[in-house]
């Protein structure tokens, strides 16, 4: 059986996996207060996909219970379009490569959200 095979800044695809699956959930604790309760990160050629379920805050839930889903999708887009230097900086550094576009999305049930990334093409 042969090695894992390591990215050109010489990390295993796995650490990299590793490394901003535990930075979003860090991000999201200290910034929102709360962290999602899994988290799943795709990594192939120039996508690094992110789905983070769970993690709704009391207000999120209080909101939700009242039928207000619409103000806790706002809130959470908000948050998202503001925290994307800190996502993006997490996923170059443990990419090693630069990302060049940022999409994100939420939805309330079940609690969930969606982080994209799309990084520079390497150099072939």
């Amino acid at each position: 059986m042969s090695p894992p095979k390591a990215n050109p800044e010489g990390k295993i695809h796995g650490e990299i996996l590793t490394e901003i699956s535990e930075g979003m959930v860090a991000l999201l604790k200290e910034f929102y207060g709360t962290g999602p309760s899994e988290t799943k990160t795709i990594y192939d050629d120039d996508l690094v996909l992110c789905i983070l379920r769970g993690g709704f805050t009391k207000v999120e839930n209080t909101l939700n219970d009242a039928g207000e889903e619409h103000v806790v999708a706002q809130l959470r887009h908000a948050f998202q379009k503001t925290m994307a230097p800190k996502f993006q900086s997490l996923v170059e550094r443990a990419t090693g490569r630069k990302v060049i576009a940022f999409m994100s999305g939420n939805q309330n049930s079940p609690d969930m959200l969606g982080e994209m990334f799309v990084l520079e093409a390497r150099d072939r």
